[in-house]
């Protein structure tokens, strides 16, 4: 609804404008040739104008995309260091399992092997000779 609001105030103020356009041509204390030259002139600067906008505009455009890549590029950076941060914690955490793997069978198996001792030392040692 404002929205609507804001156009027809536009509508309105353009029309003014061209009004107060006509009537100043009307009663301009100036001769035909003189309002025609002012009005080219006029139009040459706004044209000029407008064509500076513009060069102005896109320049500006293309400034704030190079600084958008550039951004870009250091966040794709930041991503792929914290991926190769994590993939070596990763491998870190992998080595450790392994290490820690290989050590507690080293145990149980160390832990076997003086079982086995200590019951053939045993049965060995309980047994009546047969001699």
């Amino acid at each position: 609804m404002a929205e609507e609001t804001k156009t027809y105030g536009l509508v309105w103020f353009l029309a003014g404008l061209g009004v107060g356009a006509l009537v100043g041509v009307l009663y301009a204390p100036k001769s035909g040739r003189e309002l025609r030259e002012e009005l080219a002139s006029g139009a040459r600067e706004g044209s000029d104008y407008l064509r500076n906008r513009t060069r102005q505009a896109a320049e500006d455009m293309g400034s704030f995309v190079d600084r958008g890549k550039e951004q870009m590029n250091q966040y794709v950076e930041r991503g792929r260091d914290v991926v190769d941060r994590g993939r070596a914690q990763w491998e870190d955490f992998v080595e450790r399992g392994k290490t820690f793997v290989t050590d507690q069978a080293n145990r149980v198996s160390s832990a076997m092997d003086a079982g086995r001792q200590a019951y053939r030392t045993t049965v060995g040692t309980s047994e009546p000779s047969n001699e």
